[in-house]
């Protein structure tokens, strides 16, 4: 089974993971979001092909901000 079938994201409004600027209402959000993710028992995997695909959102409990930071620690590039 495909990880991205067991996620507790799927039972939330998909918009909640997509934050939109950079302001109070969208920390708000991107930090709502997280608090899924932390929940979730995909998490790793889920994080894993969020670092090597780059896209946009929260994916496996980080911001891309945050995922941008951890491949640049790392050296992982995105695709």
């Amino acid at each position: 089974m495909d990880w991205r079938n067991s996620g507790r994201c799927l039972t939330e409004d998909p918009d909640l993971f997509f934050p939109i600027g950079d302001g109070p209402h969208a920390a708000a959000q991107t930090a709502a979001a997280i608090a899924v993710c932390r929940r979730c028992q995909v998490r790793e995997p889920c994080l894993d092909w969020a670092l090597a695909t780059g896209p946009a959102g929260v994916w496996g409990g980080l911001g891309e901000n945050d995922r941008r930071d951890l491949r640049r620690a790392s050296r992982v590039p995105a695709a």
